[in-house]
């Protein structure tokens, strides 16, 4: 990640969902990659007007989702993000769901500047058993020659269950201590669905030297509380017109909170 995100207070990472890709049952053949590429165009302008802070690429529309990517749906995301990538005026990251090894290749293909994925622990989920391979994905980075990637480890998966019963906080320790988190991400149950607040607390009270962001469910209404705890969040589903996650971005949603933001960072200062 370029260094000045995180020398900023409470960075907010706003997400641009791609809708699906080739091979996925709602792909859209007729549009093709010109059209998910104009309607991501569209979101990041909206995003970059109202103010935030860094942007991340996600297949959010990619349903039902892979726990390996696919060729097809890995090449278009590397070409869309890349067709996008002049018109970035903010760092930017990526996250292929839900595979670390693709999306760290994502990154490295396109110059992102971080990247987020589920890379620790083991889960029942929507898609099966589900095993990241960090160390893959890890040693992938450092064999590209990208040490300079930070990694957002999202240490409670969504649409999933950890079988891991250790604590969260024991969790997030070990994922620092073991597999090298640059950061790590706390998330509600779902996609939009916030997190548990005490859930940070214990994170953050257990990993005082890495940052630690809130990854779904932040809202104009919980942000305050969020960011007293929380080194910063990511922001999908609250920038979308009706808070619908498969709606275009709403720009106003975003000036507002992005507005509110910067109030508290004035407090804060």
């Amino acid at each position: 990640m370029q260094p000045d995100l995180f020398d900023q207070r409470k960075p907010i990472i706003a997400m641009a969902h791609l809708g699906p890709l080739p091979g996925a049952p709602g792909y859209d053949a007729d549009g093709g990659i010109d059209a998910l590429t104009e309607a991501v165009a569209a979101d990041i302008e909206k995003l970059q007007e109202g103010g935030v802070d860094a942007i991340m690429f996600g297949n959010e529309g990619d349903r039902p989702y892979l726990l390996k990517a696919s060729p097809e749906s890995l090449a278009a995301m590397s070409v869309i993000v890349a067709r996008l990538k002049p018109m970035l005026r903010v760092p930017f990251g990526v996250n292929y769901l839900w595979d670390p090894c693709a999306t760290v290749a994502v990154a490295v293909a396109t110059g992102a500047a971080f990247a987020r994925e589920i890379f620790t622990g083991v889960y029942a989920s929507d898609m099966g058993l589900w095993q990241p391979d960090c160390a893959g994905a890890l040693r992938l980075r450092a064999t590209l020659g990208r040490p300079d990637l930070k990694l957002l480890f999202n240490i409670n998966a969504e649409f999933a269950a950890a079988l891991d019963d250790r604590p969260i906080e024991q969790r997030a320790a070990s994922a620092v201590f073991s597999s090298l988190a640059d950061v790590i991400c706390v998330s509600g149950p779902m996609t939009g669905q916030a997190t548990e607040q005490s859930d940070l607390q214990k994170v953050k009270a257990a990993v005082p030297n890495c940052p630690v962001f809130a990854n779904t469910g932040v809202n104009i209404d919980n942000v305050a509380a969020i960011l007293e705890v929380a080194d910063g969040c990511v922001i999908g589903t609250h920038f979308k017109e009706r808070g619908d996650t498969w709606s275009p971005v709403d720009g106003e949603r975003v000036r507002r909170f992005m507005d509110r933001v910067g109030e508290l960072r004035e407090r804060w200062r």
